[in-house]
């Protein structure tokens, strides 16, 4: 009888490509998934927050109440950064971390015949080589993550990750194309590279190498048509940088860059190696290489010691950068970092208002460029069906929602003119190439 499998994961698109490498492990080794009653469960956790933790700790009760005897390995920052409160939920019988997922199938093996609880726990400073997690498929069927570096050397005052994730470690490039070769032999024609800190890619191998020598030999793998970014450093934009990539004709004109403060005060307390005016010019930058670039970010309000001026200045910074999307959160405090020891810590009800005044200003921004794009042509991968009855979606280079009232077979690249707003997704018309 075969064994079966489910993996739980929570938390970034590092966690999800890592998920997705392991299910292929557990695959080749002759195991079925499932969605309830497996044999064995993999819980893939975040710490990035306290609601992380506790959603954590909630996967592993739900997979221990799934099926009382199956084998319950935990891995991921969670259970790197807290080891010992993971080993002491009930029905734990594995404990990895962030850096020794390659073994996880025969650590489950290992439980199944004599279950002992395993601990295997490794620092993330032992850990000096790339630890390679290979994908060939992907649940998504048309757009592909791509793992390129590991870890952080940013130690903002307020973030665990680092102390989860270790410092960075870069994959090889030859690494990276083989694996976009096969993804591309799976017929992927976008993929996003990711990892924790992609900007600092290959700081650790050689400072002549950096992440757009990556872009640029994913660009040359036959069968990629479009490259994407996780998130971004601020600092490392530059405009040989862009110019570079745009000469590529493969890269998407969508850039994270993560904010947290419009206060130049706040920066600092968080240990952000910018200020507002170095992100201004970044972001002048960007829009001068590609001017209809969706620029999107993240923005924490209440860190300790944000004063009604400083949310003000944040609120005006964010009316006039004009941000595609905001991702906006509450400050949570995270035991070990230095913010958590911060004595001017703010109530919850104050960083509630100002997540509210912030989110007015997120929805008038993102309607405003929307709004930008009536009238342009964008290329568009299609996904799936569309939510609106009758058409087909996906999305363009700038990571817009794009619907036509067409049946498209999804991995499909097609041009669309834009023509209207639907429920904050964008409407077009197929734009017809000259034969």
């Amino acid at each position: 009888m075969t064994n079966t499998f489910n993996i739980i994961t929570l938390g970034c698109k590092v966690n999800q490509y890592e998920s997705e490498a392991v299910e292929e492990l557990f695959i080749k080794k002759g195991y079925e998934k499932v969605s309830a009653n497996a044999d064995i469960y993999v819980i893939n956790t975040c710490t990035v927050t306290n609601m992380s933790d506790r959603k954590s700790r909630q996967m592993i009760s739900r997979a221990r109440r799934d099926n009382p005897n199956a084998v319950v390995a935990v891995m991921g920052c969670y259970s790197q950064v807290k080891p010992e409160e993971v080993a002491s939920i009930e029905g734990v019988d594995i404990v990895l971390g962030s850096r020794n997922k390659e073994n996880v199938v025969e650590h489950c093996e290992d439980i199944l015949q004599n279950k002992e609880a395993i601990d295997k726990i490794i620092a993330p400073s032992e850990s000096k080589t790339f630890e390679e997690l290979q994908i060939s498929n992907q649940t998504e069927m048309t757009r592909a993550y791509l793992k390129i570096q590991d870890g952080c050397n940013m130690y903002c005052s307020y973030c665990l990750i680092p102390y989860a994730r270790g410092n960075i470690v870069s994959r090889d490039i030859e690494s990276i194309v083989e694996e976009s070769k096969r993804l591309a032999n799976n017929n992927f024609k976008e993929i996003v590279l990711t990892g924790i800190h992609v900007s600092s890619y290959g700081k650790d191998i050689d400072d002549e190498l950096s992440l757009i020598d990556v872009i640029e030999a994913v660009a040359e793998v036959e069968g990629i048509e479009r490259i994407r970014l996780s998130s971004m450093e601020p600092r490392h934009i530059s405009l040989e940088f862009l110019e570079r990539m745009k000469a590529t004709k493969k890269a998407c004109d969508h850039f994270h860059l993560s904010l947290q403060s419009g206060s130049d005060d706040i920066l600092k307390a968080m240990n952000r190696k910018y200020d507002t005016v170095i992100y201004k010019q970044k972001v002048e930058e960007i829009r001068q290489v590609f001017p209809n670039a969706g620029i999107t970010t993240d923005i924490i309000v209440g860190f300790p010691g944000e004063t009604e001026k400083n949310h003000k200045q944040t609120m005006e910074y964010a009316e006039e950068i004009k941000f595609s999307k905001m991702h906006l959160f509450k400050y949570s405090p995270r035991e070990g970092t230095r913010a958590a020891k911060m004595s001017n810590q703010i109530d919850g009800r104050t960083k509630k208002n100002r997540l509210h005044d912030l989110e007015k200003i997120e929805e008038a921004n993102r309607k405003e460029f929307l709004n930008k794009q009536i009238g342009k042509t964008l290329s568009v991968l299609i996904e799936s069906k569309s939510d609106l009855e009758g058409y087909s979606g996906g999305h363009s280079t700038n990571y817009l929602k794009v619907n036509v009232k067409e049946n498209i077979a999804a991995n499909t690249i097609i041009d669309v003119n834009i023509i209207n707003i639907i429920d904050d997704e964008l409407v077009g018309e197929i734009v017809e190439k000259d034969s």
